[in-house]
Parts: structure tokens; C-alpha cells; sequence
């Protein structure tokens, strides 16, 4: 019953949100800023950044962006320079961002280093932070603009600059920490796993001008049907494989919070042939809506296209509907599956028509298979718009809410609990088993050193928890802290999350 409180709640939220906001039309474009940096004054200079800089402008001008080249960037170049980007970035567009230079995790947060950064060491973290650009400030600066599509590389997974013999360095090996907490519509790739540093090259004979990661991404991208999922995949196989030939472990992550698939260098094959088959004729009639147009079928490129989140509950599905433009009533059904059925609406006022929201939401069974929902609205004049398709595939939906859950609700992870001696709880983690492939924790080391076991994954009631499963485990009364870090379905990593058992509080 919470749960589905929950889902209602969110779904009104989403709703109300969109009345304060306009979206004005325009044609969506494609925007790149992409930044090298390797003449670094206080640390060590790097020898291909500017190169991948370089290699990856020229790609992005191939797949249509316009492109800022940055390179060599202090502090402040780096900040106008960013500045430039979001000017040159409106609502709807798709925006790449790369860096290839030093970056550096302090406390979980990821910072970009301009080639001004003063020589750091114990305790001297604050330096690092005033004169370095924070990864995630990025992308709140996309967020505001309304970027429809953020892409963020970082080829910056290098060895720890700050290292210098005889000295305590600024903590931290090597490698950035994973972006987990992604806002919808938020694509990043690392060019190296958690506690991974990335190779510029193979040997000294290797005479790429870039990165092994570069050299591999940018190629990819050109591959035409393969969209970012793939690109990220090819990409972390190719840099793997060419990585173990000389005993290095590099393993590319990618953080994934798009809605549909995107694609950089042409759509789909299947895509394309559906694209090139006439479209059925569009429905007629829609009952209990105000008087319509004849519907108007989208182009590929329509910018007010909605777009749609899926949340699992006890009862089904809830799929909520967001829009750009202002609705006067929505529709939806099954592609292929009898008639349009309306939503209904909820008890706010959209000021913007002066009218009441068309309720966004839309219920489905849990058995309800993959398939193409199409959805269809009535714009602010009354005409009707669409229908638009939204895909549907239970088992990736699954897996995407449950590890959004798990990395906002990192803190209930573990529990404890005195009961002739010392439990510790992972009830959470097994309520969201199916999202995650591998458990490890460490008792008393910040190193998760041993595999928690889970149960098995039940698609078809996934947050079930039946009599006999394991939820606790017995420690020692003495225990401090418990280490946990998990590995989800698709391979990424979460940061190591640490629970106190003296006051019962999580960092």
C-alpha cells in the first residue's frame, strides 16, 4: 500500500512540476564541448589529452555537432569556457561533453583539473576543490539549460598527480569514483572502472597519438545503428581486451539514465525498415476528449514527444507520462491492441490552460509483456498530437527503478540490531536483489573482502520475500563497521558505502 502511495505521489509531483515550465519550440541541435588538458604546471603533464581532445572534436563534427575545442584550461579558461557551452545550449538539444586530462575523487566527488592546480598534500584537499571544476556541477549546469540529452565522457582515470616521493599525498590511488546518481535524461561513461587507472598507451612502442580508451571510443561512435548502450559495451570489451595484453586491468563503466534508446550515427536497422513501411492510419475518434483535429503523426524528430518512467509495485506496473507542451486531455493503449483509453485527470488546475491536469499516470499488470505503448495528447488548441511510441520492456524497466532506488536510498542498505549478540539487517538490498548481480561487504574493513550471498531474482514478483530467505547475519559483539559495495546488473559499480554499528548511523 505505501508503494502505491508512493507511485501516486510521484506521479503528481512530476505533474504539478510541468505546470510551472515551458519549453519553447525550437529545432533540437547538437552541442559538444570537449577539453584537453596536459601542460599542467604543479603536477604531472600529461602527452595525449590535447590529442584525445582533438580526435573526439573531429568525431562529434562527423555525427552533425557543433564543436568547442578547449585546450590547455586554468581555472578561470576552464570556467568561461563552460560558460560559452551553456550559452550555446537551449531546451531540447543534446549535449557531449568530454574531458581527457587529470581528475581526481575526494570524498566521493569528482573534479576536473585545470592545468593550474597548485601541488597538494595531506591535508591540503581544500586546494584541490577551490581550484578544480566538480564533474557533477556539470551536470546540473545541463540540467538547467534543459538539455533533453546529456552525454558526459571523462577519459581523466590517470594515476594520482598529487603523488610525489617523500611526501604524504593528497589520499587517493588512482581512477574517479562512479557517477551513480544520474538525473533522467544523463549518459556517462568512465574510461576506467572504480579504483582503475586508464593506460595512454599499450608500451613505449605504441605510437597512437591517443588514449587506448579514446582511440576505441571514438571509432565506435561512427559505427552506424548502435546506440550509447552499445557504444559504451563495444568500447569497455575492446579496451579490456587490449588492456590485458600487457596485464593492466581497465575495465570502461558506464552510468546509464536515458528513457529510450539514442543514437548518435543513425538509427537502427529495424528502426529504418519500420521508418520506410507506410504508417497505419491514424485513429479517428477519441471519447469523453474535447473536439479534435485529425491526429498528427509525429515526425521522428518531434521535440514534444513525451517521454515516460516505469515503476515496479506489488500490484503491476505505474508508468508516468511527462510532456513539454500543456495537454487538455491523453490516451494511450497497446500498440496494436484495440482503442485508444484516456487517463482521466486529477484535481489541479494547469495554469497555463486553466484547465484541469490530465492525470499522467497509467497502471499495468505485472505480467504485462514487452511491447510499444503509444501515447497521443490534445495540445492547448485543441489538436490532437501523436500517437508518439514509448518501449516497454519489463526486465530492463525493472532493473533501471530498482537500482534508482538503491542509490537514493544508499543509507537503508544496512541495519543493525542487538538481539543476543550482535544482526545485521540487509532487507533492503534483498527487497531490490533483482537490480543487483554481486554483494560484497567487509566487516570491519573499509575493502569489502567477502561475497554476500542473495536470493535468487523472481521477475515475475521481484520484491517478494518469502518465508526462509536469508535477511541477517549473526557478528561479533565487538564489530565497529560494516563495508558494503555492490555491482549492478550491468556491470557498473556503486561507491563503498560505510555503516556504523556503535550509534547506528551510515556515512
Amino acid at each position: 500500500m505505501t508503494r502505491r502511495l508512493l507511485s501516486v505521489l510521484a506521479a503528481l509531483c512530476i505533474a504539478a512540476s510541468l505546470t510551472a515550465l515551458t519549453v519553447p519550440a525550437h529545432a533540437e541541435k547538437r552541442v559538444a564541448l570537449v577539453v584537453g588538458n596536459n601542460d599542467y604546471r604543479n603536477v604531472p603533464k600529461l602527452l595525449k589529452a590535447v590529442n584525445d581532445a582533438r580526435t573526439m572534436g573531429d568525431t562529434l563534427k562527423q555525427l552533425g555537432f557543433s564543436v568547442m575545442v578547449a585546450e590547455n584550461q586554468n581555472r578561470q579558461q576552464f570556467t568561461e569556457t563552460l560558460l560559452a557551452f551553456d550559452r550555446a545550449i537551449e531546451p531540447g538539444d543534446t549535449a557531449f561533453f568530454f574531458y581527457a586530462g587529470h581528475g581526481f575523487e575526494i570524498a566521493g566527488q569528482n573534479y576536473l583539473l585545470p592545468t593550474d592546480v597548485p601541488a597538494a598534500t595531506e591535508g591540503q584537499e581544500e586546494l584541490v576543490r577551490d581550484s578544480s571544476i566538480l564533474a557533477d556541477r556539470i551536470i546540473e549546469r545541463l540540467q538547467n539549460k534543459k538539455a533533453r540529452t546529456s552525454i558526459l565522457v571523462f577519459d581523466a582515470c590517470r594515476n594520482n598527480p598529487f603523488e610525489r616521493s617523500g611526501t604524504r599525498a593528497v589520499a587517493g590511488g588512482g581512477g574517479l569514483a562512479p557517477m551513480t546518481q544520474l538525473p533522467e535524461g544523463v549518459f556517462s561513461v568512465f574510461s576506467a572502472g572504480p579504483r582503475q587507472t586508464a593506460l595512454d598507451r599499450l608500451s613505449n612502442d605504441d605510437a597512437n597519438p591517443n588514449s587506448v580508451f579514446t582511440r576505441t571510443f571514438s571509432k565506435e561512435l561512427l559505427q552506424p545503428g548502435m546506440n550509447l548502450v552499445q557504444v559504451a559495451q563495444h568500447t569497455r570489451r575492446a579496451v579490456s581486451e587490449m588492456a590485458d595484453t600487457v596485464k593492466h586491468k581497465q575495465v570502461p563503466v558506464y552510468f546509464d539514465q536515458m528513457v529510450d534508446d539514442v543514437f548518435l550515427s543513425g538509427a537502427a536497422k529495424a528502426a529504418a525498415d519500420a521508418a520506410a513501411r507506410p504508417a497505419d492510419p491514424p485513429p479517428q475518434k477519441v471519447a469523453a476528449l474535447p473536439p479534435v483535429s485529425v491526429p498528427r503523426v509525429p515526425k521522428e524528430d518531434a521535440t514534444n514527444a513525451p517521454i515516460a518512467s516505469f515503476s515496479r509495485h506489488n500490484s503491476g506496473w505505474s508508468v508516468t507520462f511527462s510532456f513539454a507542451d500543456p495537454t487538455l486531455g491523453i490516451s494511450w493503449r497497446m500498440a496494436g491492441n484495440g482503442d485508444f483509453r484516456e487517463t482521466g485527470f486529477i484535481d489541479t488546475l494547469d495554469p497555463r490552460t486553466r484547465k484541469r491536469l490530465p492525470n499522467p499516470s497509467i497502471e499495468l499488470p505485472p505480467d504485462a509483456q514487452a511491447g510499444t505503448i503509444e501515447v497521443r495528447y490534445v495540445d492547448a488548441s485543441g489538436d490532437m498530437q501523436g500517437p508518439f511510441p514509448i518501449k516497454f520492456d519489463p526486465e530492463p524497466a525493472l532493473l533501471r527503478d530498482q537500482r534508482k532506488i538503491l542509490d537514493m536510498t544508499a543509507t537503508s542498505w544496512l541495519s543493525f540490531r542487538e538481539f543476543n549478540g550482535l544482526l545485521v539487517y540487509y532487507t533492503h538490498l534483498v527487497s531490490y536483489r533483482c537490480a543487483i548481480r554481486e554483494v560484497r561487504i567487509g566487516i570491519d574493513t573499509a575493502v569489502p573482502n567477502q561475497v554476500l550471498k542473495m536470493p535468487p531474482c523472481d521477475m515475475r514478483d521481484p520484491t517478494a520475500i518469502s518465508a526462509g530467505m536469508p535477511l541477517y547475519m549473526k557478528l561479533a559483539p565487538s564489530t565497529q563497521v560494516v563495508s558494503v559495495e555492490l555491482t549492478y546488473r550491468d556491470g557498473s559499480v556503486s561507491e563503498i558505502k560505510s555503516f556504523r554499528s556503535a550509534n547506528r548511523s551510515n556515512n
